[in-house]
């Protein structure tokens, strides 16, 4: 019963954390596109280097994917820590066994990341559902997945 309980405890942290990293990854983009890339394209555009890799947006609307990747490596990071130290209690501070932890994790993100995309492709453009329908049914399934993959593989040593 504990350990159920526990694993309830848990659950609810990881999503909160997970909502509270979609929110920061929200604002994150929407600074980078209203307040950080006017300034940096407005004050450093004529550099060729930072108008190609920041600035352009064609064929690609650089300053939006730029905001996007630091978004996502920004609240990756966060939310690794917070899983780690919050969520799943672990107290170790150790680089090596830290590092392992950050490869597992990365590694599962991406395998969910993957499955969160399949399964809106598949509701949007098999089933006609709605993007918001996709979108939320993607994401629980995904993150329920990388819960348990977290607990099972990435957060497993007692230090």
């Amino acid at each position: 019963m504990e350990d159920q309980n526990n694993i309830k405890k848990q659950m609810a942290l990881y999503f909160i954390f997970a909502a509270c990293m979609i929110i920061l990854n929200y604002i994150i983009q929407k600074t980078n596109q209203i307040v950080i890339a006017p300034f940096v394209c407005g004050s450093f555009g004529s550099i060729e280097f930072i108008q190609l890799f920041y600035c352009s947006t064609s064929p690609y609307n650089m300053p939006e994917l730029i905001g996007s990747i630091a978004a996502v490596v920004i609240t990756y990071i966060i939310k690794f820590f917070l899983d780690k130290y919050i969520v799943f209690k672990k107290s170790s501070l150790k680089i090596k066994e830290t590092s392992q932890e950050f490869f597992k994790y990365f590694g599962f993100a991406i395998l969910t990341t993957i499955l969160n995309i399949g399964i809106q492709f598949i509701l949007t453009n098999l089933f006609n559902a709605p993007l918001e329908v996709s979108f939320v049914v993607a994401l629980s399934i995904g993150y329920i997945t990388k819960f348990f993959l977290d607990r099972k593989y990435v957060f497993t040593k007692e230090y």
